[in-house]
């Protein structure tokens, strides 16, 4: 699963290395971004705006506005039949701003947090779905979750799952209307280019930890 993560990068270099049209300048380095927080989220592949969206999706259906807790990912295997998910996978898919990760190692004296990213240091992109919910009191939310796949060699040693990361060009194909169900799946692959990751400080348990210290590593770097 997928359960942290980071955008650390400069708004302005973030839209230049992501091809986007439009950052909001106020976006802060965010270092460990949890569940329920706010997320930046790309919806259209035309105006390639950066908005803002809590992390968690909430269907649109739904009467309970606690399960977005529940609901920060979603298995690229399934999200085609699953209630939840068939509509956002049809219609409302999105983009999910990030330049790093965090997984879990199981060890004997416990887990052990390492944090993962791209070798080049670049940011990229989360495959996401998003809804809209509204309560029956008025308040709307726009809420998303991340997908993930089979991992590749590199995660395969942390944990036995990824998110699903999208290079530059299968981002805007994410995104494309016109994409059929078939060739959207093919896109929810382990991703193949290089990556890195090494182990860091139990700090990052505690979302309200969010400074460098979290990406700090504090042993050895595997790399794929």
């Amino acid at each position: 699963m997928c359960g942290r993560f980071t955008l650390t990068v400069d708004p302005a270099d973030l839209q230049l290395q992501l091809d986007l049209k439009d950052v909001p300048a106020e976006l802060k380095p965010r270092y460990n971004i949890a569940p329920t927080q706010p997320v930046a989220v790309v919806t259209s592949a035309t105006d390639r705006r950066v908005e803002i969206f809590q992390w968690g999706l909430i269907p649109s259906w739904s009467k309970d506005p606690s399960m977005a807790s529940r609901m920060i990912n979603a298995r690229a295997e399934t999200i085609h039949e699953k209630p939840a998910y068939r509509g956002p996978f049809a219609r409302r898919r999105c983009l999910i701003l990030a330049d790093g990760f965090y997984e879990w190692k199981q060890l004997e004296k416990g887990k052990q947090p390492h944090y993962i990213r791209l070798a080049s240091g670049e940011p990229f992109a989360f495959a996401g779905l998003w809804d809209h919910w509204t309560s029956p009191e008025g308040d709307e939310r726009l809420t998303c979750t991340i997908i993930t796949c089979e991992p590749n060699e590199l995660m395969a040693q942390l944990h036995n799952r990824m998110p699903a990361i999208l290079d530059k060009a299968a981002m805007w194909e994410w995104l494309d209307p016109a994409a059929t169900p078939i060739g959207l799946r093919a896109l929810l692959v382990p991703y193949a280019k290089p990556m890195t990751a090494f182990p860091v400080s139990q700090a990052v348990n505690k979302p309200d930890n969010d400074g460098p210290d979290c990406v700090k590593p504090e042993g050895s770097v595997l790399r794929k």
